[in-house]
C-alpha cells in the first residue's frame, strides 16, 4: 500500500493477465471504492465474457454504505458512542429528548435550543382524529407493532404537502424547515400511536397526551398514555419513567442496522419520512432483529431456576437449546449498552420489586462468561439480555417488546433520514458515483441461461406437474375443507 499521504493512499491489485489496478484506500475508516473494483474486468468461468468485478458479501457483513458522523462503535473494545460522546456518559447525565438532538443535528443542544425543541415535540403529540379511528378498526387482538406500522404509514395521508411525491423531488434537500416539521410531528406523534395500539390490545378507551403545562417529559408523557384510568391527575412512576428515559438512550441509534440500513434505502428513493419509517420499523418487528429480547425473557423462564442453568448450558453447547441475548454481529467484547442496563436493572427493582428472573439472568451471565466455550466464541451479554427483564419487571406485555425498541430507535432514523438528505450535495461536490442515486445492490447470477421457451404440450411431462403442484400447495381454513369435500356443488 501506498501512505505517501492521506489523499493517496491506494492498494495495487494484480489479474491473473499481469495487469495491475490502484484501488483507492478512502479516508476515514479503512475502505476502498467500489468504483475502482468497477475498472477492471475478469472473464467470467461460464461464457468467458468479460465482466464487471464486483463485491459479493451476503448479509453486507463487509460493505459500507454511506459515510456517517452519526454513531461510532469499535466492537472490539466494546465502545459506543453518539456524535463522539459515549454511551454512558450520555446515559447517565442527558435525557432521551436532549439525545435525539445530539444525533439528529450533531452538537448537544443550548438550555434554550432544549426547552424550544422540547416544547416544539411535545406540541405535537396529538393524532388526528381519523388515525384513531383507523386504529380502532383494527382486530381486538392486533399486535402492537403490526398496528404502529400501518398507522405510521397512514400518516402520510394526513400530510400530503409533506409528500415530495405529490409536491417536488426535492422538497426536503434544500427546505431546512421542512425537515424540522417532520422531524417534530414524527417523534412527538410516535408514543401517541404506541399507546393507543396498547390500549387497543387491553381494550381500554385511548388516551389523550397530557398537557404541555403539566412538564411531563417524553417518557412520563407516554408512560400516562399507556397507564391513566380515570384519574384527573396521574404521574407515572419516576423510577420507571427514568429507567425507560435509559432504555432509549441505549436504543435510540446503532450505527447501519437492518432498520436503518432500510430507512437509508427507502429515503434514497424520496419517499415521505412517514412511509420510510414504517418501512424501518417493519424491518424491526422481524424476530431476528426486534424480537430479541422477547426471547431472552422465553428463555429465563424456561430456565426457571438457578439450579437448572448448568444443564442449559449443557444443552447450548449440544446444540439442543438456544442461547438468548448473548453475542453480537458487530460487538467481539461485552456490549456497553448491556453493562448500563444492567446497572439500571437493580434501580428498577429496588422500586417495583426483584423479578426472580434477575437471579438467574445474572448467575446465566456469570456463568456463561467464565466458560471457556463461550468466551473463546466471544460470546458476551448485548443489549436484549437485561431490557427485556426491564420491560418485563416494568410490567410491559411481551407483545410491546418490539414497540419498545423501535420509538426510541426512531431518533436514529430520523437522524440518518436527516444525515443522507444533507449529504447529496457534498458526495455531488466529491464526485462519488452513486451516492445521490437510488440505492440498488448488485447480485451474482447464477441460474440457467439462454433456455428456449416450451410450447405447452411440451410442458405436460407427468414428473415436472407433480412437481408443479407440490410448489403450490397451502393450508386451508375449515371452510376451505368443507367446500373441497366431495360431492360439493359450486356455480362457476
Amino acid at each position: 500500500m501506498s501512505q505517501s499521504n492521506k489523499d493517496s493512499r491506494y492498494l495495487i491489485l494484480q489479474t491473473p493477465s499481469k495487469e495491475e489496478y490502484k484501488i483507492t484506500v478512502h479516508e476515514g475508516d479503512v475502505a476502498i471504492l467500489a468504483k475502482d473494483l468497477a475498472q477492471i474486468k475478469l472473464k467470467t468461468s461460464t461464457n468467458q465474457e468479460e465482466k464487471q468485478i464486483t463485491s459479493f458479501d451476503p448479509g453486507f457483513m463487509n460493505t459500507a454504505c454511506c459515510e456517517s458522523t452519526i454513531t461510532y462503535i469499535d466492537g472490539d473494545k466494546g465502545i459506543l458512542r453518539y456524535r463522539g460522546y459515549p454511551i454512558e456518559q450520555l446515559a447517565e447525565k442527558s435525557n432521551f429528548l436532549e439525545v435525539a438532538y445530539l444525533l439528529i443535528y450533531g452538537e448537544l443542544p443550548t438550555a434554550t435550543q432544549l426547552e424550544t425543541w422540547q416544547e416544539r415535540i411535545m406540541s405535537h403529540t396529538y393524532i388526528h382524529v381519523t388515525l384513531m379511528d383507523y386504529m380502532k378498526s383494527f382486530r381486538y387482538d392486533a399486535h402492537p407493532m403490526s398496528m404502529f406500522i400501518a398507522t405510521m404509514a397512514a400518516m402520510s395521508t394526513e400530510y400530503p404537502e409533506s409528500n415530495p411525491t405529490l409536491t417536488r423531488r426535492d422538497l426536503f434537500e434544500f427546505d431546512h424547515r421542512a425537515r424540522n416539521q417532520q422531524i417534530f410531528r414524527i417523534l412527538g406523534k410516535a408514543p401517541t400511536i404506541a399507546a393507543c395500539a396498547y390500549r387497543h390490545r387491553i381494550g381500554r378507551p385511548y388516551n389523550y397526551p397530557t398537557e404541555s403545562s403539566r412538564g411531563y417529559s417524553y417518557t412520563e408523557n407516554f408512560l400516562y398514555m399507556l397507564d391513566r384510568l380515570s384519574e384527573p391527575d396521574y404521574r407515572p412512576s419516576p423510577a420507571i419513567a427514568k429507567a425507560l428515559d435509559v432504555l432509549f438512550i441505549v436504543h435510540a441509534d446503532h450505527e447501519l442496522n437492518c432498520s436503518t440500513a432500510a430507512m437509508r434505502h427507502l429515503t434514497s428513493t424520496r419517499v415521505d419520512p412517514y412511509t420510510a419509517v414504517a418501512g424501518a420499523a417493519g424491518a424491526l418487528y422481524g424476530p431476528l432483529h426486534g424480537g430479541a429480547s422477547e426471547a431472552v425473557v422465553r428463555m429465563l423462564e424456561e430456565i426457571g431456576s438457578v439450579d437448572k442453568i448448568d444443564e442449559f448450558l449443557s444443552g447450548v453447547k449440544s446444540k439442543t437449546r438456544r442461547l438468548m441475548g448473548f453475542g453480537h454481529r458487530i460487538y467481539k467484547n461485552y456490549d456497553p449498552r448491556a453493562k448500563i442496563l444492567k446497572e439500571y436493572a437493580e434501580k428498577v427493582f429496588a422500586e417495583v420489586g426483584r423479578d426472580p428472573l434477575i437471579d438467574i439472568a445474572v448467575e446465566l451471565e456469570r456463568r456463561a462468561t467464565q466458560d471457556d466455550y463461550f468466551v473463546s466464541r466471544k460470546l458476551y451479554p448485548n443489549v436484549d439480555f437485561y431490557s427485556g427483564i426491564i420491560y418485563r419487571a416494568c410490567g410491559f406485555p411481551l407483545d410491546m417488546y418490539p414497540l419498545l425498541f423501535a420509538l426510541p430507535r426512531i431518533a436514529g432514523w430520523l437522524a440518518h433520514w436527516y444525515e443522507s438528505l444533507r449529504e447529496e450535495k457534498s458526495a455531488a461536490k466529491a464526485s462519488i458515483p452513486g451516492a445521490t442515486h437510488v440505492m440498488r445492490a448488485r447480485q451474482t447470477y447464477v441460474g440457467d441461461l439462454n433456455k428456449e421457451l416450451p410450447s405447452q404440450e411440451e410442458r405436460k411431462d407427468i414428473s415436472n406437474q407433480n412437481k408443479s403442484l407440490a410448489a403450490l400447495k397451502t393450508y386451508h381454513s375449515n371452510l376451505s375443507k368443507r367446500r373441497r369435500a366431495p360431492g360439493t356443488a359450486q356455480r362457476v
